[in-house]
């Protein structure tokens, strides 16, 4: 039997499915990736008030890979931000779901981002700017690891760690792939947990598929990161939970078809029954 956690998750991954098929094509592999992650933030670790979503004592998620919006945006319907119906018009005329985060069109999201790097930067002002209040809210961070090839990465890392920001968690979605291809091909950024490290931050590194474990990991680095930003490392597949999609070698956008969505959806259904 699954736990809450995981069946969250999965039914996270069957609305991302619901939405694609929807659309028809999509960022598929890069929102299949960190589900996990968010089955966990908005599960357990976020206080969160979904009937108030501009409470200002709340914490902050920001989603630098933006073109995983899609995984947020199942997140965000299945806890009541606004209808799950809403999911059927992903990136469509007069939608409140475009392809990447929008803060100004879709409720329930912090931050509006698509260009690569740029959400790093605003999530670390949104947790300077807290620290600054006296606010004991945190800041959530979802990084690709494509992603760590811009240098406005490393520029708020240094500014993270200088800064003393123990009110901030980022999580990158390690799942070795980008647009184009592997990313130790394209531009090899080695081991990103000793980089983080090096640069100040309290890093761990774990695996990025169990939902149980990244709640179990916040917590831990939440109570020994002190005045430093934390780093988890989640290694992750992109794709994971469709075996279909994993195994298509350029997955980070792919075309799908309602008849290959219903059947993922079909065998999602089945694994949350057990």
């Amino acid at each position: 039997m699954l736990t809450p956690l995981k069946e969250f998750a999965t039914q996270i991954r069957i609305h991302e499915m619901i939405q694609f098929k929807a659309r028809g094509f999509g960022h598929i592999g890069g929102s299949l990736s960190i589900t996990d992650c968010l089955a966990a933030l908005y599960g357990e670790i976020m206080r969160i008030d979904p009937k108030n979503p501009q409470w200002e004592d709340r914490d902050r998620f920001v989603m630098s890979k933006g073109h995983a919006g899609p995984a947020l945006y199942a997140t965000l319907a299945l806890k009541g931000y606004f209808p799950i119906e809403e999911l059927k018009t992903l990136n469509q005329n007069g939608t409140r779901l475009p392809s990447h985060c929008d803060k100004n069109l879709t409720i329930g999201v912090d931050m509006t981002t698509g260009s690569l790097g740029q959400g790093a930067s605003t999530a670390c002002g949104m947790a300077l700017g807290l620290k600054h209040a006296g606010k004991d809210a945190r800041v959530y961070l979802v990084l690709g690891d494509g992603e760590c090839q811009e240098g406005q990465v490393w520029e708020m890392a240094l500014f993270a760690a200088h800064h003393k920001l123990g009110n901030f968690i980022t999580f990158l979605d390690n799942n070795k792939r980008q647009l184009d291809g592997f990313v130790v091909d394209i531009n090899n950024i080695e081991d990103p947990a000793e980089k983080f490290r090096s640069f100040h931050w309290y890093t761990v590194r774990i695996p990025g598929d169990d939902p149980d474990l990244i709640v179990k990991t916040v917590r831990e680095v939440q109570a020994n990161q002190g005045d430093k930003p934390g780093m988890i490392v989640l290694d992750t597949v992109k794709g994971a939970g469709v075996q279909d999609v994993i195994d298509i070698k350029l997955n980070h956008h792919t075309s799908i078809s309602a008849e290959d969505a219903d059947r993922y959806i079909e065998a999602l259904e089945a694994y949350m029954k057990g």
